[in-house]
C-alpha cells in the first residue's frame, strides 16, 4: 500500500470532473450524431441486460446542464475521495 501519499482535494476534483465531461461529451456526440442508442444497446447486452427504452432528441441545453452537473458531481466526488485518502492516511 502506499503510504504518505498526500492528494491534492483540488487537483483530483478538477481530474474527475473533466474525466466527466470528456465521458458524458461524448455520449452528447453520439445522440447528436445518432449513434447512441446502438453503443447503449450494446452496452446493455454486456450486462445481459434487455434494452426497454431510448433516448429523446438532441437538445443542446439539455447537454449543457449535463456537463455542469457531471462537472459539478465529478469534482465533488474526486474532492471528497481525496480528502478521505489523506485523512486515512495520516500520520
Amino acid at each position: 500500500m502506499v503510504r504518505n501519499l498526500k492528494l491534492n482535494p483540488h487537483k483530483v476534483g478538477l481530474t474527475v470532473g473533466t474525466m466527466f465531461v470528456i465521458v458524458h461529451t461524448i455520449w452528447g456526440v453520439g445522440i447528436a450524431l445518432g449513434f447512441a442508442q446502438t453503443l447503449l444497446d450494446w452496452m446493455m447486452s454486456l450486462h445481459f441486460v434487455q434494452v426497454t427504452h431510448s433516448y429523446s432528441s438532441f437538445n443542446l441545453t439539455s447537454l449543457l446542464t449535463l456537463l455542469v452537473v457531471a462537472a459539478v458531481r465529478g469534482y465533488v466526488g474526486g474532492y471528497i475521495l481525496a480528502s478521505v485518502w489523506n485523512y486515512w492516511n495520516k500520520k
